[in-house]
């Protein structure tokens, strides 16, 4: 048995870690139980809080995963109960919970430095299991009370002890921010996890119908939003006898044209800024995924092209011999090796996971790989992809050869940016350019 000792700030960072690790596994419990996906996000919230306030109660680390997942079950149980759609679910107490007053902790220590009905509040409601009627008639208070004080003790606990904010239902991030939000980027020790990237390269959507997505480019270092994108997987579609989906994508609300010169006027004119719309044919097999057509309006011209038309559908859409697709299993294979801004890999290899990374965005924070990508988007060009365990990105960045398109721009990129990050590429200087971040 594996006995957690650590107390404060280290039993903050066991939990965020411990949390991290089975957090697909209680989201899948969660969104099995709970049809309603918005219902599902508050189910998932309400059960990492009373995780964190209870994890002192835990005594064995070998037995956090069982203990996270009967917390969640006792409260989807409290979902329906509420709701009265059905019976209630048969609930066992948990094993791992002693009766015993809480032993000191981060948790404890926020818990017992709130006003002391915010405390009754959550220890009857997390620590007693009360049903909000049960608390009622104990206290003698009407149950829209209940409620009430219990809504304004979580929201005291949650901003004097953050959760950690790991998982995508938790982020209070509805809509693309006109500037990018602070992030920083620390690589970890921990080998990195295995992940299953079922995203269109260059676009973050997944190929199934019903998906949707917004995401939008960033300059740098301005960090202003250029152009925004909403996509949609709008049905299933057939070309030249391949089956896969049709996918729209829409320039969200105009933005002020980019002053003639601008270094991002090339990127967003690549995106589409000035069409309509574009659409796309895309396919997913159980180990890849393809774009199939791409087409767009160009003054006023309607332009489509398919896998079948060469090197001008393969030098934008294609990827891999024959237009294979991007692998859909990504594990770190050592093709592309990183120490701290020094990467050296294959140009126009397949993409590699080089690291675990903990991405810190917004001050909310994601456990993430960081996938590579040298040369395959196009000569010159490097790409880094933090993927979240849903195999979301939850941050691209790309970075140009600092000589790249020297003759088109007049100057190197480290000129042009001289502030923005640098890479060192096989031996070769890169320079960020700009960043895309995506919603779901």
């Amino acid at each position: 048995m594996t006995t957690i000792k650590v107390k404060g700030s280290k039993a903050m960072e066991v939990f965020e870690r411990m949390l991290a690790e089975n957090m697909t596994a209680l989201k899948r419990l969660i969104r099995f139980r709970i049809g309603n996906p918005a219902d599902a996000d508050d189910v998932l919230q309400e059960t990492c809080l009373a995780a964190a306030i209870g994890f002192s109660h835990l005594k064995d680390a070998a037995r956090f995963k069982p203990w996270l997942l009967g917390i969640a079950r006792h409260k989807c149980a409290d979902y329906y109960r509420k709701r009265a759609v059905q019976r209630e679910l048969p609930l066992e107490r948990l094993a791992d919970i002693p009766e015993e007053s809480l032993p000191e902790g981060q948790a404890t220590e926020t818990l017992d430095a709130l006003p002391e009905r915010d405390q009754l509040m959550l220890r009857l409601f997390y620590e007693d299991m009360l049903s909000q009627r049960q608390i009622a008639k104990q206290l003698n208070i009407p149950e829209g009370t209940v409620k009430s004080r219990l809504y304004t003790a979580r929201e005291h606990f949650r901003s004097a002890y953050p959760l950690p904010s790991v998982m995508k239902g938790e982020t209070t991030m509805k809509e693309l921010p006109d500037f990018l939000p602070p992030y920083t980027i620390d690589f970890l020790p921990e080998a990195p996890f295995t992940v299953r990237w079922e995203e269109m390269m260059g676009w973050f959507i997944i190929p199934r119908v019903g998906e949707r997505l917004t995401w939008g480019m960033y300059d740098l270092p301005s960090r202003k939003l250029d152009i925004a994108y909403q996509m949609e997987v709008i049905g299933r579609a057939s070309v030249h006898g391949l089956e896969g989906v049709e996918i729209r994508a829409n320039v969200l609300e105009p933005r002020p044209r980019l002053a003639d010169g601008d270094l991002m006027e090339q990127p967003v004119d690549a995106s589409g800024a000035g069409s309509e719309a574009w659409t796309f044919i895309a396919q997913m097999t159980d180990t890849h995924t393809r774009f199939l057509t791409s087409e767009h309006r160009e003054n006023g011209v309607r332009v489509c092209l398919t896998f079948l038309d060469g090197d001008s559908f393969m030098d934008n859409w294609g990827f891999g011999e024959d237009n294979l697709g991007n692998p859909i299993r990504l594990v770190q294979r050592g093709t592309i090796r990183r120490m701290g801004s020094d990467v050296t890999g294959p140009v126009g290899g397949m993409p590699d996971i080089v690291g675990r990374c903990l991405l810190t965005l917004d001050n909310r924070r994601y456990d993430t790989v960081c996938v590579m990508d040298i040369g395959n988007y196009q000569e010159g060009v490097v790409s880094e992809q933090y993927l979240d365990r849903d195999g979301h990105t939850v941050l691209w960045r790309r970075f140009n050869a600092d000589n790249w398109q020297q003759e088109r721009y007049g100057e190197s990129w480290s000129e042009l940016l001289p502030g923005n990050e640098r890479l060192t590429i096989n031996g070769q200087t890169f320079v960020h350019w700009y960043d895309c971040l995506p919603l779901r």
